[in-house]
């Protein structure tokens, strides 16, 4: 199933949910708004896209203006099985880094402007073709925002090889992290060696492939803890640790706090 939403904290809430839906937000306001990522503030300005997936803990309680929103879901478009047409696993979605945030610039904004208009003459448009007319508007607005999210968040000095390596690593350890901690296991997997890997972050990133992983792992332990009931001993087996006595260690070291002492200051008023 594929939606388009004006309004999404508003509109969102007259239809039934989506499940593991994939989304583009996009501030089409002349102001910037605000939303939650995983608990976190992030704002919109005008004409910025953002993309986000379902292991996202998205909030709109913040927000006061309307927020454009297309999203779906595997079913209609599976973005690992397309993923050699669109190549946007890595970047858009799926990814180990900063949010993907893509200003769409004066030159880009009428295209992007038609390619929503077309979207609402297609859903106004009910026929029997209208699935696949909808799945190639999709699947042009992912290679539209693919190609300004590589111009603008990748180091213009990478070659496209190595803008691949980098996007393949980043949608391995989203899949993978809970059982493969090693650089060298993902170097494996990408026919590279883990220093070709170290290299080429020091280019792209400050973080090492290493801590991409261990940061991989630690968001998800606070979305477990901040977003499920689960307790931190279900917690650590399910990110892979056999003890949890070593999650706890793993989860201090990187966080400076215990997972229970974690938890309580999330439970603190703000």
């Amino acid at each position: 199933m594929l939606r388009l939403v004006e309004d999404i904290k508003n509109d969102c809430p007259k239809h039934s949910p989506i499940p593991n839906n994939i989304k583009f937000l996009w501030n089409r306001n002349e102001a910037p708004l605000t939303i939650e990522v995983d608990g976190m503030a992030l704002e919109l300005l005008p004409n910025q896209m953002v993309t986000v997936t379902y292991l996202q803990h998205v909030s709109y309680v913040k927000t006061e203006l309307p927020l454009s929103a297309i999203f779906f879901n595997r079913e209609f478009y599976c973005v690992f099985d397309h993923d050699s047409e669109v190549s946007c696993n890595g970047i858009l979605f799926f990814g180990t880094q900063d949010l993907p945030i893509v200003t769409i610039q004066n030159e880009e904004l009428r295209k992007f402007n038609l390619l929503y208009d077309m979207f609402v003459e297609e859903f106004s448009t009910p026929d029997n073709i209208q699935g696949e007319m909808l799945q190639m508007l999709l699947k042009r607005l992912i290679i539209m925002t693919t190609r300004l999210a590589k111009e603008q968040l990748i180091v213009k000095t990478l070659g496209n090889d190595q803008i691949d390596i980098i996007r393949r690593f980043n949608y391995l350890v989203d899949l993978n992290f809970k059982t493969k901690r090693k650089v060298s296991e993902y170097a494996e997997m990408l026919y590279k060696s883990p220093k070709t890997l170290s290299n080429l972050f020091s280019i792209y990133n400050q973080k090492s492939p290493q801590q991409i992983i261990l940061d991989r792992i630690v968001l998800e332990a606070k979305r477990l803890i901040n977003y499920t009931d689960k307790q931190n001993q279900e917690i650590a087996y399910d990110l892979g640790f056999n003890d949890p006595a070593h999650f706890s260690r793993f989860f201090k070291k990187m966080t400076q706090m215990t997972p229970s002492e974690y938890r309580e200051n999330q439970l603190v008023p703000a």
